[in-house]
């Protein structure tokens, strides 16, 4: 049995969807964004193979999260040097960066290495109704989480 590989066709025949995040839950959108980036839609998918599509997320500071997550759950990093830690909850990096919460928690559903980084510079999220990728004619997915 031969190890299907997808053509130069088929990795070139990338699509632009649009999804408006808003009272949308934040894990159940971003694991469905993550199926997306990595292909897992499509019967050409390979893991070890980018086919996934690009992804336009609009209202990403209306996403909603269940239980008392806004003020217990953290984000934490450290910058390397003595007393470097830092954390911050949910709720204030939704007011501050609400772009980077939906981010983190899909890379966080993608794989480690070169391969994931390929498919995070697929998803682009805005906090605000615009975005500047109209030129791409994104399909809207209504039926997302």
């Amino acid at each position: 049995m031969k190890t299907y590989l997808p053509g130069q066709a088929e990795l070139d025949n990338k699509k632009w969807y649009l999804v408006d995040a808003e009272g949308k839950t934040l894990g159940r959108l971003a694991s469905r964004i993550a199926a997306i980036l990595r292909g897992k839609h499509k019967p050409s998918y390979t893991p070890s193979v980018d086919t996934g599509d690009f992804i336009v997320v609009v209202n990403a500071e209306k996403i909603r999260v269940t239980g008392k997550k806004l003020t217990d759950k953290l984000y934490r990093r450290h910058s390397g040097y003595p007393g470097g830690f830092k954390a911050t909850a949910l709720g204030v990096l939704l007011k501050e960066k609400p772009e980077e919460v939906l981010k983190t928690a899909v890379e966080g559903m993608l794989p480690a290495g070169s391969l994931g980084g390929k498919m995070l510079k697929k998803l682009k999220v805005y906090s605000g109704k615009g975005h500047p990728h109209k030129a791409q004619n994104p399909e809207t997915l209504g039926n997302i989480a």
